[in-house]
Parts: C-alpha cells; structure tokens; sequence
C-alpha cells in the first residue's frame, strides 16, 4: 500500500501554532506515500466519493494470522486508550493536504488524536497512522508523555464496529526531522500495525517547531 510515492518531504509539526515555546508551530507531519493524491485513491467514473468508502467500509481485506490472532476488517476508530500514560483519546480523520503532508489534528483541542483515514484502519492488515500534539500554546496535549512508553506496553484501539483493537508496542524511537525514515515507518506491512506519532526534541525558535519526532512502533495482539 506505500508503494504509490516514492518522496514527499516530511516536516512535521504536532503541536499547536505559537510564537515561542514551549509549544510548538505548523499543520502538517510525515506523510504517508501512498495517500498523495493519486488515481488509486479516485473513486471509479460515475461513482460519487461516497458511495465508495461506503464499499470500502463493506469489504474488508483478507484476514491472515499471527500467532493465531485473526486481522480485523475494516473499520473507522472511535478511541484512543493508553492506559499507562492515562490517554483516553476520541478520533479526528487526517488527509493529505495541497502540500502533499499529511495534515495535523486540530490544535485548538488538547485530547484528540488523528488517524490517516486513506490507510489501513487500526487492526486492519497494514500500517495504520496514528498522529497527536505534544502540546499547545496553552497546555501538555495528548501526547506529551507518549515517550514513557516501553517495548512491551500495550494500548487498545476501539473501532466503530465496536471490536476493540489490542496493540503491543515493539519499539519507541526518535528521528530528526530533516532526516526521518520514511520507508521504516510507513512501509506497508503483511500484519496489523501501528505507528503513533508526536513531536519531540529541543523546540527552535527560529523555525516554531520541533527539531525531532517520536513514533510509537506497534503490532496487533
């Protein structure tokens, strides 16, 4: 599924805009490729938009194993729940804005995450995006302490289809931002996983961001 693109740039910002710190500073972070505009993501001639997330909602990919743990259809998530670092989350749709960056969730709302709604679902076979703030001009936003988390750590995802999706973190790690990898984060997957993804770093007054990211890597339980 992200072998539509070969480069967007990323330069990510999960926080809100402000002039200085401790927030942070623009609308956009890393972009997953496959989701850029492309004839992939159209809808067939004659069919409204609609009507064909209706059928994408309606016919979910084919389920394979891990460990005997069946991969989930398709279907939109409803809340966040980490319970480790105290998230209790609901969900707000992200798409790839006219600069082909995936877009950040509203910054005017502290508890709110974003998920990259042209990808894999969360439990869905794939790699599913998961994006919050750090912080605000105000206050610590959802993700502030998101880098307590630990290999091993486990955090649910509950879905509109009202299953509830499990997942295990495998890694927590840090990337600069004018060198993040893309293919390791976002390459598509055989198996259900997750990438949550916030800012960190030393904030840079010159440029009103985040020097760094932290991506949560995580697999369905």
């Amino acid at each position: 599924m992200m072998s539509a693109v070969a480069a967007l740039v990323l330069v990510t910002s999960l926080t809100g805009r402000h002039p200085a710190p401790p927030g942070i500073s623009s609308d956009s972070l890393p972009a997953p490729r496959d989701v850029v505009a492309s004839a992939a993501s159209a809808p067939p001639a004659g069919q409204p938009a609609e009507a064909q997330e209706t059928d994408r909602e309606a016919t979910p990919r084919p389920t394979r194993t891990r460990q005997s743990q069946q991969y989930l259809p398709r279907s939109k998530p409803v809340r966040l729940l980490i319970p480790k670092i105290s998230v209790d989350a609901p969900f707000t749709e992200l798409a790839i804005g006219p600069g082909g960056q995936l877009e950040a969730p509203p910054a005017d709302d502290v508890n709110l995450v974003g998920w990259h709604a042209d990808g894999p679902s969360p439990g869905e076979a794939g790699t599913s995006v998961i994006a919050g703030h750090v912080d605000t001009v105000t206050s610590p936003a959802v993700f502030v302490n998101l880098g307590e988390l630990e290999k091993g750590d486990v955090f649910h995802v509950e879905r509109a289809d009202r299953r509830k999706a499990s997942f295990v973190v495998d890694s927590v790690e840090t990337f600069d931002k004018d060198h993040f990898p893309n293919d390791r984060v976002y390459a598509d997957t055989p198996e259900a996983e997750v990438r949550l993804i916030t800012c960190a770093g030393d904030y840079d007054r010159r440029a009103k961001d985040y020097t760094e990211n932290l991506v949560v890597f995580a697999h369905l339980a």
